[in-house]
């Protein structure tokens, strides 16, 4: 069995056959439950391989998003976005607002999501993708991470408006879009919205590209409410400050 690969089930096979023994399964039985079990640890060892992969700063659920805390999104929106339909139809998302509001929780939870349902996903912050994009050509490390983004079904840009670019960055960050575009879907999370991306993107023309691609199929959700971190912050004596 470990010379033909089947590492996960040949360890195990001690307990398949003293289990076949005890409810005194037929062969065929017997020979389904090995095939199931190799199934069944190739996928849980796929989807551990495929969050290494994804390298989301945290874990965050959807179920533990807190929609008291966020008006702007009923529950009725949150289960939409959860289907994942929005995937199979190429749509991009946006989460629009300041900080604090949950754009990247929201972002992590519907990676997690699209990860459990069989998709590949990425999570980067615009800084370090720019970072990624400039060192494709010289290292090895960024070359293969460069794959993986373009492998992806979805691809998280947490921070999309976080720092000013170059020209040189801004074209490169829109042929990465051109290469995504009619095959993933994008989540971007900014505290700006579309209109304001030119004065950071630096090139009105790269901007209007861009925009033309991601836009094209797009949800953009404004998260309004206030901050979730300063209306919950702490103080040194251990409650929680209502006021300043």
């Amino acid at each position: 069995m470990k010379t033909l690969r089947l590492t996960e089930t040949a360890n195990h096979l001690p307990t398949l056959i003293r289990e076949a023994e005890q409810k005194d399964a037929s062969f065929t039985q017997f020979l389904l439950d090995v095939a199931t079990y190799e199934q069944k640890r190739r996928e849980e060892k796929l989807l551990e391989k495929r969050f290494k992969w994804a390298t989301f700063p945290f874990f965050s659920t959807l179920e533990e998003y807190d929609l008291k805390e966020q008006k702007a999104l009923s529950s009725k929106k949150l289960n939409q976005l959860k289907d994942l339909t929005w995937m199979e139809q190429l749509y991009n998302i946006i989460f629009l607002g300041p900080p604090g509001v949950g754009k990247t929780h929201l972002s992590i939870g519907l990676g997690i999501e699209a990860l459990n349902q069989g998709y590949k996903v990425i999570f980067t912050t615009m800084g370090d993708l720019i970072h990624v994009l400039k060192t494709e050509e010289i290292t090895r490390k960024s070359k293969t991470r460069m794959k993986r983004i373009r492998e992806a079904d979805l691809v998280i840009i947490d921070d999309l408006m976080f720092m000013a670019m170059d020209k040189q960055e801004s074209n490169m960050f829109f042929h990465l879009i051109n290469d995504l575009y009619n095959q993933t879907s994008i989540i971007l999370t900014s505290n700006k919205g579309p209109k304001e991306w030119g004065e950071l993107l630096g090139d009105q023309a790269i901007t209007t590209a861009i925009l033309d691609r991601i836009l094209h199929r797009v949800e953009i959700i404004h998260l309004n409410e206030d901050s979730w971190r300063m209306k919950h912050r702490k103080t040194i004596f251990g409650q929680q400050s209502v006021s300043n």
